[in-house]
């Protein structure tokens, strides 16, 4: 399959402060008041009412997770991911962009801080503390946009003082595992291709005696021809079968008009048939 010179690993770590804290005087008059028993209820602080920007900040780093996962496939159960070596230049442009972005996004943060802490006071009443705030310096070390390649081994290098018995059972272990984690990673491209052809068919489904208007619009067909250029990427074993499937789906959305689908059922049947 030659995977090790078709794809590496990269880990992407991003970091957020949560702004978040668990106010146990709060707790313990609501449980009090309620006649709650221990441990029934949590009054927990946004220490950035009443503002975005640290919200902005989460908001930006979900996004960036998953435009991760969309261009990558998944290897170990946490941390580092399969990235087609095909796309490595694109990935790294896009990747350090939104590093970027992300910096400057924590910059204006911190630069605004002082300022959002006393918004907050006035949001919170008599809840602000403020021991609760960390510094400045403190909060932005709180922030991190950190990516880590390595290369993918496509054998065990173990180099061990054991019995040979041992460590051919070791490798043998590590091959297994390995074969496995390529098989788990295949299913995701193929995954991607069925959610799209299932999601178009519904959508070009007419149901009888629904005089429903439907919408369609241009990402029907944009979506899959983006997919169509991402699969190429994720086909990291070069398995005919899928990229087979992805040159079809490619060719039948070339001859596709929107505003065909939006007016003629016959070519909507006619694509959902293809």
């Amino acid at each position: 399959m030659g995977i090790a010179s078709s794809a590496v690993l990269v880990e992407l770590n991003i970091s957020v402060w949560t702004a978040n804290k668990l106010d146990r005087e709060a707790t313990d008059s609501v449980i009090s008041t309620n006649s709650a028993g221990k441990n029934s209820a949590q009054v927990r602080k946004n220490l950035m009412a009443g503002s975005s920007l640290r919200k902005d900040i989460a908001d930006y780093t979900a996004g960036c997770r998953l435009w991760h996962n969309t261009r990558t496939l998944s290897w170990a159960d946490k941390g580092a991911r399969l990235l087609p070596t095909s796309s490595f230049m694109d990935y790294k442009t896009e990747a350090n962009v939104r590093r970027d972005t992300f910096n400057r996004m924590v910059d204006n943060f911190i630069i605004n801080y002082p300022s959002l802490v006393g918004t907050a006071q006035n949001y919170l009443g008599n809840l602000f503390r403020a021991e609760d705030y960390p510094s400045a310096d403190e909060v932005r070390s709180k922030f991190d946009f950190r990516l880590v390649f390595s290369p993918l081994p496509e054998s065990g290098d173990f180099r061990l003082d054991i019995a040979n018995e041992e460590l051919d059972a070791i490798r043998s272990q590590y091959d297994n595992d390995f074969e496995k984690r390529v098989a788990d990673a295949m299913r995701e491209p193929w995954k991607k291709l069925h959610d799209t052809l299932t999601h178009i068919s519904e959508k070009l489904t007419d149901i009888q005696g629904d005089e429903t208007k439907r919408r369609y619009h241009d990402s029907l067909i944009s979506n899959a021809q983006a997919l169509c250029g991402l699969l190429t990427h994720l086909n990291i074993t070069k398995d005919p079968q899928l990229e087979e499937a992805r040159r079809q789906l490619e060719l039948t959305m070339l001859a596709v008009d929107i505003d065909d689908i939006k007016e003629s059922p016959e070519a909507r049947l006619s694509v959902k048939l293809s």
